[in-house]
């Protein structure tokens, strides 16, 4: 059952902004699907153009992660990208307040018997993906098959948070903050699902560098945290939107000797991973992240 939501929403004067963005997304994740991946391919091409820095960071990333694809071929790489973003603009309000019943036509789950021998074995299950552009709609689709509960960063806008919780209370079976760590490993020894990504370069927590395409990236230790914690399974989840505009989402099979002693390697297991699933589908990935940010040697990559 999805997680009791009956707080009142902010009315502030200083939330009317906010209110008047998410009324307008809220009646645009009501159009056709079709159109709204039209719209979405042009909303993204426009994204391309305004937001300067982004596609900058953008570009650096494909440079760094994909050196021998030639300009032209990373060119078109980044145009796929802020297109797969223009969509994703659509999946999260049809996610969070919308109908997703046209997504379930052609919609491919693989992989929930990994999810259910784990919980077989009265284990919870931590079910880890990475950022790609599908994550929300995909999430939601999830939960058809599984009761997938979350961890997400808490929205600054309180309209904002307000919104996408009660969005998210249609389907998910809990929302803990990225602080809540109690809660979540509460949930896990639980028998829960808790469903999280842990690939961004993170500004708090205890982080360590890995191998990312090759690369150094600063990358959460959490996984690693949470299974030594609560003794859950690890099962990585993979999500991709397809040019028929149909979804498959894949659950791996459950890490074998996980978590080990060294909190390196498992992160280096988890992001290695994420890697593989971003090689698969490249132009989903978040790619206007500055996911190398900071490097052990210091070095500037995106100056």
């Amino acid at each position: 059952m999805p997680f009791p939501f009956d707080a009142p929403p902010p009315r502030s004067p200083a939330s009317w902004p906010a209110w008047a963005g998410i009324g307008a997304l809220a009646l645009l994740a009501r159009l056709p699907w079709p159109l709204q991946r039209a719209l979405g391919r042009a909303a993204g091409d426009a994204l391309r153009l305004l937001l300067r820095e982004r596609r900058r960071i953008a570009a650096r990333n494909l440079d760094l992660c994909f050196p021998g694809l030639d300009a032209a071929a990373r060119a078109a790489l980044l145009r796929r990208h802020f297109r797969a973003l223009g969509i994703s603009l659509f999946e999260f309000g049809r996610a969070w307040w919308g109908s997703v019943a046209p997504q379930r036509h052609g919609l491919r789950i693989e992989g929930v018997e990994h999810i259910e021998a784990a919980r077989a074995a009265g284990r919870g299950v931590i079910v880890v993906s990475g950022h790609f552009t599908t994550l929300e709609m995909s999430a939601r689709l999830a939960c058809d098959a599984v009761p997938l509960a979350g961890m997400y960063r808490p929205y600054p806008q309180p309209a904002m948070e307000w919104a996408v919780l009660r969005g998210r209370s249609r389907y998910a079976a809990a929302m803990f903050a990225k602080q809540d760590v109690r809660g979540a490993v509460k949930h896990l020894k639980r028998g829960g699902l808790l469903w999280y990504a842990p690939d961004q370069d993170p500004s708090r927590g205890e982080a360590v560098y890995v191998p990312f395409f090759g690369r150094p990236a600063k990358s959460l230790a959490s996984t690693h945290q949470l299974a030594r914690l609560s003794g859950a399974a690890v099962v990585m989840f993979e999500h991709a939107r397809r040019d028929d505009g149909g979804y498959t989402l894949r659950f791996w099979p459950a890490f074998e000797a996980f978590p080990s002693e060294d909190a390196v390697a498992d992160t280096a297991r988890v992001i290695g991973a994420i890697e593989t699933m971003a090689r698969a589908a490249p132009e989903q990935y978040l790619w206007i992240h500055r996911r190398f940010k900071r490097q052990p040697d210091g070095a500037r990559v995106y100056d």
